[in-house]
């Protein structure tokens, strides 16, 4: 036990360096880009007629804080990030990111949570039944499936659905609200109306996931089927489900657990394009506009410590799922 506990502190201790040293390549990435928060601000109001100066740059990076070593300003911005959860102001809209983002990068990180849990609980036991069946018909069938969904990208399928929709109902299933409750306060009546809204970006982000938790499961347990381990359990009589379950399923859905915080990133990095053609209100959204549109590096950095934070989280949780779950993991980490 005493061993596990230290595992845990470990990979504790990991994912908090992980953290600060995200942080630092965050923030130097913010002040890499051509212009100073100052003059990128000024600028955008010098287009709405404002005539700017040289003091008047010289002034807004002082109340900024802009003019002090970069350092501290690092160690300022990660102490606000960490100990109060802050992470200040929109260099554009000039608004405090934390309103701005409101529950909009949780409603983004569930949708795409949402979609992993679905891609899982269709693609393991479909990839366990794949790799044990000798149906020709079937598998070549879930073959078809899974390339097919590798092969279609989900902006298209986003395209496709709406589309579709258009043509047939006269509804484009955009947007994650109806217009009446999309400012209103989370009410039973919002959360439903959400859900009713929300099925089709996690289906569409869900689909690729799956098809590719699919080709990852059913060869990794085609290549657990042959170790000498499965060999040696049917030759103690072991056999059908129970020898499916005990050993190479098993052993199979340790890399799968272990792969999360990679899905997650993957699922992520697609959403902006689908939330783009979609026309939804969500982190997703808002790091393509920050990014592509407003130039707002302090926006589209908080966004990407936050999911780069989920995804450190999501790690640390599996690291101690893994060593609960795996015996080869358990065995290394607490001697048995």
């Amino acid at each position: 036990m005493l061993r596990f506990i230290q595992f845990t502190l470990t990979r504790a201790l990991m994912a908090v360096f992980t953290l600060l040293l995200v942080s630092l390549i965050v923030f130097t990435l913010m002040e890499m880009v051509p212009g100073s928060c100052a003059e990128r601000y000024l600028a955008f109001k010098n287009t709405q007629g404002q005539n700017i100066s040289i003091e008047d740059i010289a002034a807004e990076e002082k109340r900024l804080g802009l003019d002090k070593p970069f350092i501290t300003r690092w160690v300022g911005w990660v102490s606000d990030v960490f100990i109060r959860g802050e992470f200040g102001d929109s260099c554009i809209l000039r608004l405090d990111i934390n309103q701005l983002l409101g529950d909009k990068f949780l409603i983004s990180l569930g949708i795409c949570l949402t979609s992993l849990l679905l891609a899982y609980l269709i693609a393991i036991p479909v990839g366990i039944i794949s790799s044990a069946s000798k149906n020709k018909w079937l598998n070549g069938s879930l073959r078809f499936v899974s390339y097919f969904g590798l092969a279609m990208p989900n902006f298209l399928l986003a395209l496709m659905i709406m589309l579709f929709s258009t043509v047939m109902f006269g509804e484009t299933l955009t947007g994650l609200f109806s217009k009446e409750y999309r400012d209103a306060e989370w009410s039973f009546a919002r959360v439903m109306d959400f859900l009713s809204h929300a099925w089709l970006p996690i289906f569409i982000l869900g689909w690729s996931a799956t098809a590719f938790a699919l080709q990852t499961v059913r060869a990794l347990m085609l290549d657990e089927s042959g170790k000498l381990y499965v060999t040696a359990a049917k030759a103690r009589g072991l056999s059908g489900r129970t020898l499916l379950w005990r050993y190479p399923a098993k052993h199979a859905l340790g890399p799968i657990i272990n792969s999360m915080g990679f899905d997650l990133n993957r699922v992520f990095n697609e959403l902006p394009i689908v939330a783009a053609i979609l026309t939804l209100t969500e982190a997703g959204s808002l790091l393509l506009e920050s990014l592509a549109r407003s130039n707002d590096q302090q926006l589209a950095g908080a966004i990407i410590f936050l999911l780069t934070a989920s995804i450190v989280a999501l790690n640390f949780i599996t690291d101690v799922a893994l060593a609960i779950i795996d015996p080869r993991v358990r065995q290394s980490v607490m001697g048995g």
